[in-house]
């Protein structure tokens, strides 16, 4: 199988697979819309073989497979980044759910412990005559 038909399958495979990720909600439109970029940009090369050679020579690249590579690394680079920010972002949220629970469930304990209070203490007596 060529190289030409290679990258078209598996551009095709990309773009189907996010797709169907969307569709079924199982990701969100924010991480699926680099995916969709990456799988247009790799389309894009196909349509326009030329292009690639072209600006890889513009921005002073001797071999176009090195540009290549240079974006890859890039764009890995950045998903990298993005996703340690949302990490964090996430971990901190968790922390201060976690810490609400804590005093929910302290103040919970608290009002139970009034309520056995006040049932020993004689407030609920049978009405007998």
């Amino acid at each position: 199988m060529s190289d030409y038909a290679t990258a078209a399958i598996g551009a095709v495979l990309v773009l189907g697979l996010m797709v169907e990720l969307l569709r079924r909600r199982q990701l969100k439109e924010k991480y699926a819309a680099l995916w969709l970029v990456v799988g247009l940009g790799v389309l894009v090369l196909l349509v326009a073989p030329g292009l690639l050679t072209t600006v890889s020579d513009a921005l002073g690249f001797e071999v176009p497979s090195n540009f290549l590579f240079f974006i890859a690394l890039t764009l890995l680079l950045g998903v990298t980044v993005h996703l340690s920010w949302e990490l964090s972002r996430v971990e901190e949220e968790t922390r201060e759910l976690a810490e609400e629970i804590a005093l929910v469930s302290m103040r919970l304990d608290e009002v139970a412990a009034t309520a056995r209070e006040h049932d020993r203490s004689g407030a609920r007596r049978d009405p007998t005559p």
